[in-house]
């Protein structure tokens, strides 16, 4: 690239920038909710174009092109992965809370259908407490006790039934 011609591109660009750079930041603000983000995708829009016109690439129409580079910059930020700190939180004024008292409810409805397995019979006791507090699957359980998969399939439901049963009874 000649002097001549870099003198020509920069002027081309500082025009650009000084016509186009408000509403690119305005566009920009918009998708991002982020005046700081926003500048610096501007910004960058302006330095991946004089790195295209540096490298001898051609621009029919600039405002069209600076928009397009402005678009897949905001998509890729789009696409980051964004991870929040704490810090953020608590500037904005959240704070992280253990509501035990909204869960309390939910241990002790499960505590009490634990409770209820006892009054299940036998043959639905052992797979209710295989699946719901050993946790295992219905292949392990298969393996466990020589039944089908489909058989304690169907212990499960039943007994899962009964055990409704009981809770509402309670």
């Amino acid at each position: 690239m000649t002097p001549q011609q870099k003198i020509k591109l920069q002027a081309a660009l500082t025009a650009a920038h000084t016509e186009y750079e408000t509403g690119l930041h305005t566009r920009a603000f918009f998708k991002l909710n982020d005046r700081g983000m926003s500048k610096d995708m501007v910004q960058d829009t302006f330095m991946k174009t004089w790195v295209y016109l540096a490298k001898g690439g051609k621009i029919d129409i600039m405002k069209a092109f600076l928009y397009h580079v402005l678009n897949c910059l905001i998509v890729d930020e789009y696409r980051k992965k964004k991870t929040l700190s704490l810090e953020v939180f608590a500037e904005k004024g959240l704070e992280p809370s253990t509501d035990e008292h909204k869960r309390l409810p939910t241990i002790l409805d499960g505590k009490a259908a634990l409770l209820l397995i006892a009054h299940l019979p036998k043959m639905y006791q052992k797979t209710m407490r295989m699946r719901y507090v050993q946790d295992l699957s219905l292949a392990e359980m298969s393996l466990i006790t020589g039944q089908s998969k489909n058989a304690i399939a169907v212990q499960l439901h039943r007994g899962l039934e009964k055990l409704k049963l009981l809770y509402k009874g309670v």
